[in-house]
């Protein structure tokens, strides 16, 4: 497992202006976790380590949020990708990429793999509230929840392919003035 930091800071003070902590989440920053599917613990090691930076952001009105949608996107990794240039090599092991981006006001989370299928992204219905209590078993599916979880949650969820021409990434972008109203209530 392994973490990066970017080098580059948002936001930049003007030439001579003091300069803020690299802590504030005005600057804007973020981290790349690498795990693997293969390893046992890799969804939570991703999950606690998502949390552990955002703490370190001082963003823990988001951390319960974001370790969820960290947790649902890697166990996805973990129980359906198949990687386009692994399938004739049994014993490969598949990697993930997490990406958290915290920019002023919002904070993106983004989990790669190598398998370019696209997601099967849930069309977020609305069922009324009256109607739920009736048909919480039909609404409730064996399958599929992840996704639907990761929607509620999120402000905007969407994917993109690879830049290498092969995996993707599947996005979520939490607004943090909204998580932190919701948290402070």
């Amino acid at each position: 497992m392994e973490a990066q930091q970017s080098k580059h800071t948002a936001n930049v003070s003007a030439p001579g202006a003091p300069r803020r902590s690299m802590h504030d989440a005005g600057n804007g920053h973020s981290r790349m976790l690498k795990v693997y599917a293969e390893d046992r613990d890799c969804v939570k090691a991703a999950r606690d380590l998502a949390g552990s930076y955002l703490q370190a952001w001082g963003l823990a009105y988001a951390v319960d949020d974001a370790r969820l949608v960290v947790s649902e996107l890697v166990g996805n990794v973990v129980h359906h990708a198949v990687p386009d240039d692994r399938l004739s090599k049994p014993d490969a092991r598949r990697r993930i990429d997490v990406w958290l981006i915290n920019w002023p006001g919002l904070l993106g989370i983004g989990v790669s793999d190598e398998d370019s299928t696209p997601p099967d992204l849930p069309a977020g219905e609305f069922i009324s509230p009256e109607l739920a209590d009736d048909f919480r078993e039909a609404l409730v599916p064996d399958r599929g929840r992840g996704l639907l979880i990761v929607q509620r949650l999120a402000d905007a969820v969407w994917w993109s392919p690879g830049l290498k021409g092969s995996g993707k990434t599947v996005w979520a972008r939490l607004d943090l003035d909204r998580l932190w109203a919701e948290n402070s209530a």
